[in-house]
């Protein structure tokens, strides 16, 4: 996993027992446990398309689910992930994509830390290009060890992080607020355009479409 992620400037996960199938974008110096599933990707387009409905009706029906609803299902690469088969999408569907799924993280973002409750932090530090600093290191001696530098989001203040405390991922999407839901319901519809459907596909339609999709690439 760190190989593979050692060029990428961030990585994709989710995690393997979730409420809401959520997908983040971590830095490069963040080491993931065995409780995330990690993509080593860092495009926007595969984010997007994860990120969507048709997505998470795939991975629903070929996950498990652990006691009621409310306690999670599981994500597991080899019957979620695996057996996904992606669109093959127009450059432009391809985009379209790619910007819905920016949209979405920035103003999660933003609400997850609004300016007006984060600073910067900026902390420096000895580190070696053969640690998960690597990226951070600004001129490596002949040993690859120098100064990281590595700026972090912090609370203005004690009542800012008491609010920004409560401000998680799993809060927004119990709420759902309605620019949420428009942004994911853009997003749905840029990738249910890739897959050749229309926008207001069924979830029948869309499970006996990515049957076929796949059951065609594995023939």
């Amino acid at each position: 996993m760190r190989t593979a992620l050692s060029t990428r400037l961030r990585y994709l996960a989710t995690p393997r027992v979730t409420k809401h199938r959520l997908f983040v974008w971590l830095a490069p110096e963040v080491l993931a446990d065995a409780q995330l599933i990690v993509f080593a990707t860092d495009d926007d387009y595969t984010f997007g398309v994860l990120h969507s409905t048709v997505h998470e009706l795939w991975a629903r029906g070929q996950g498990s689910q652990l006691r009621e609803a409310e306690s999670g299902f599981r994500y597991t690469p080899t019957s979620t992930f695996e057996t996904f088969p992606f669109p093959d999408p127009t450059d432009t569907q391809r985009l379209a994509i790619g910007e819905s799924a920016r949209e979405l993280e920035v103003m999660r973002g933003r609400w997850l830390n609004p300016p007006e409750w984060t600073r910067d932090e900026s902390l420096t530090f000895p580190a070696s290009i053969e640690g998960p600093w690597r990226q951070l290191v600004e001129t490596p001696s002949a040993e690859g060890i120098d100064t990281a530098r590595y700026v972090r989001l912090v609370p203005t203040d004690d009542a800012a992080a008491r609010t920004l405390a409560k401000r998680t991922l799993t809060a927004l999407y119990n709420e759902r607020p309605t620019w949420l839901r428009d942004l994911h319901a853009a997003l749905d519809v840029a990738v249910l355009e890739a897959y050749g459907l229309p926008a207001d596909a069924g979830e029948q339609q869309v499970l006996a479409h990515l049957l076929a999709l796949n059951l065609q690439r594995a023939g």
